[in-house]
């Protein structure tokens, strides 16, 4: 884990495993960030929804500059020994440097409970990008104290749920109707990850 200071509040931490490579976004990212949300899959699977579960407007560069900004500011919070919620990472092509997904934390509970999500842009996808993030993410977490790792993903969403299971993640479950798509309700399985059990808690090659 590389760790040093981009600016006087903003720490950059950078977690690599030499194929991909895991840094803070920057505001020169938002072209790239509104260019995937406008991709059928991320925003079905991971843009905003209306209670009906019809998806956002396209996100534009203005929008994905002010979302940028949120992480920033949960960066910041980090710093000052607050939980990691809302902390998100580019996920980069070790090699070159080109942008090709987003993992973050979405929530960090009283208990120490870390939840978090990943998108890879249509371009990146099948070259195993997600799945080496989310084992750099998750040991990461349990390196800050994290007592348990989770992600939820949709039923119908398989891709996702391969990552997981390659991950290490265990299948705890699946919560029924519990998400809503254009009007439909939705299945989602529970994946979750205990740190003396994770199986790739060594920094090893991911399986």
């Amino acid at each position: 884990m590389d760790v040093r200071a981009a600016d006087v509040d903003i720490p950059f931490i950078s977690l690599s495993d030499g194929v991909v490579t895991l840094r803070p976004w920057s505001r020169d990212d938002a072209g790239f960030m509104a260019e995937a949300f406008a991709d059928p899959a991320i925003r079905r699977y991971n843009g905003a929804h209306d209670r009906l579960g019809r998806p956002a407007p396209p996100m534009s560069i203005e929008d994905a500059a002010a979302i940028i900004d949120e992480f920033a500011s949960s960066w910041r919070a980090l710093v000052a020994a607050e939980p990691p919620t809302g902390v998100a990472f580019a996920i980069t092509d070790a090699a070159s440097g080109g942008l090709v997904g987003c993992c973050g934390v979405d929530d960090w509970s009283n208990a120490d409970v870390a939840q978090f999500g990943y998108w890879i842009g249509p371009s990146a996808r099948g070259r195993g990008y997600a799945t080496r993030a989310v084992v750099l993410l998750t040991r990461w977490l349990f390196e800050l104290g994290a007592a348990r790792a989770f992600l939820t993903v949709e039923a119908d969403n398989e891709a996702s749920a391969a990552v997981a299971r390659r991950a290490g993640f265990v299948h705890e479950g699946t919560m029924r109707a519990h998400s809503v798509w254009q009007g439909e309700r939705i299945d989602v399985m529970w994946f979750a990850a205990l740190p003396l059990e994770w199986p790739m808690r060594e920094p090893d090659e991911p399986a």
